[in-house]
Formats: C-alpha cells, sequence, structure tokens
C-alpha cells in the first residue's frame, strides 16, 4: 500500500489500526528491507550508490562483473539481482519467467512500460525509470 501512495492514516483506517501502529510496522519492515538489500549486494560483490528501503530497491555496480546492477524486493518475487547485460534472451530457457518478472514486478510499482518480445529492452526501461525513482 505505501508503495503505491497510500498515506499511514488510510492504511490504519482499512487495516482497523492506529496510524502509531503502522508507523512502527513500516519502521521495522524498513529495516528488515535494507538488511536483506545489504546482505544481498554483499553477497553478491555489488558496490552499493543509491538505496531506498521504501521502494526496497539498491542501486550498485557489479565489482567482479563491472556491471550495473539492481536488487529490488518485489511482493510476488522476492529479492532479485538483476545485472545490466545483452541477453540473447530469444535461445534463453528463462525467457518467459524473465518477461513474467519484469512485469509483475513493474505492475507493483505502478510503472508502465513498452510492450517488447525483448526482455532486456524491457528491464533497460524499467530499471531506467526505478532508478529515476530512486
Amino acid at each position: 500500500m505505501r508503495r503505491s501512495g497510500v498515506p499511514n492514516i488510510t492504511i490504519a483506517n482499512q487495516s482497523g489500526i492506529s496510524r502509531q501502529a503502522v508507523s512502527r510496522a513500516l519502521l521495522t519492515m524498513d529495516e528488515k528491507i535494507e538488511t536483506a538489500l545489504l546482505e544481498m549486494a554483499k553477497a553478491n560483490q555489488i558496490a552499493i550508490e543509491k538505496i531506498n528501503t521504501e521502494r526496497g530497491v539498491l542501486i550498485g555496480r557489479s565489482v567482479p562483473f563491472q556491471t550495473s546492477a539492481i536488487i529490488f524486493v518485489s511482493e510476488t518475487h522476492g529479492v532479485q539481482v538483476w545485472y545490466e547485460h545483452e541477453g540473447d534472451c530469444g535461445a534463453c530457457q528463462r525467457y518467459a519467467e524473465c518477461i513474467e518478472l519484469l512485469w509483475g514486478y513493474a505492475a507493483e510499482l505502478g510503472i508502465q512500460i513498452e510492450k517488447t518480445a525483448d526482455p532486456t529492452e524491457m528491464a533497460e526501461e524499467l530499471f531506467t525509470k526505478v532508478k529515476a525513482m530512486v
């Protein structure tokens, strides 16, 4: 709800709890998201450039691969790491999975992306828009 810009008071009213309880829950959630993002960055040797716990996004650069990387927390796909790359998507066995992940994550954030058959192009457009939000 918060990612959609819903104010804490509205979340509280819809959930039947106090605004203070919503604030405490969001602070706890932010701490857990930050920990997950930082641990993933460390495990994947990603140098951190920007982090936004409210959006669940970390922007950085992969040290071993020397390329841009984004780590994000998706409601439906969990924690994901995406490296900037030029893929041969048509020959990849994960083609449908990538398309589904990109469409799903864009929808979670309320971002419109162009329909294309190339996940690499979709990812480039999506993550350019995500970076602008962070």
